[in-house]
């Protein structure tokens, strides 16, 4: 497991070297869908922090507290990460291909998608009483679920198109 700002600033490294812009929401979900389908593929967390259900969706709070700043305007720098760990070329390799994939959504489209009727947080949220409370924690294991269910359709799709 990896500290989200490494994930994020991974990101803002793609967003700086393409020249797609990045704001603070559109981070926020790269790195909450890194972390579904690192879930999804491995069984696996991909970062060490809890995902948490707040009104407009979900959540990684260090993220969002580290680029709010920004508010809806574009990342210009990186975040300081306490522990200078590295990343994997396997695990870059798995960024980049998230990167390639959702870089072209905006943070509104990437959180449309995450409000999306039966996700993690739409579970959380609304079928579960999350409105009621703050900042409310959505499990792993929902998320694991949302995400190998969404593979499972993939290759259904595939398979149906052959």
């Amino acid at each position: 497991m990896h500290n989200p700002i490494l994930i994020a600033n991974y990101f803002l490294t793609k967003s700086f070297q393409t020249g797609k812009e990045i704001t603070p929401m559109k981070l926020v979900k790269l790195v909450y869908i890194a972390h579904g389908w690192h879930l999804g593929l491995y069984n696996s967390p991909l970062i060490n922090e809890p995902v948490q259900a707040w009104k407009y969706g979900p959540v990684i709070g260090s993220v969002y507290h580290a680029f709010k700043d920004y508010s809806n305007y574009p990342i210009t720098q990186y975040a300081p990460i306490p522990d200078q760990e590295s990343l994997s070329p396997g695990l870059k390799q798995f960024l980049d291909r998230i990167w390639e994939v959702y870089s072209k959504f905006d943070g509104l489209q990437l959180s449309t998608m995450t409000h999306q009727p039966n996700t993690p947080w739409d579970i959380v949220w609304n079928k579960e009483g999350g409105k009621a409370k703050r900042a409310v924690i959505i499990g792993t294991d929902v998320i694991t679920e949302h995400y190998k269910s969404k593979m499972n359709d993939n290759a259904a799709a595939e398979s149906a198109a052959i």
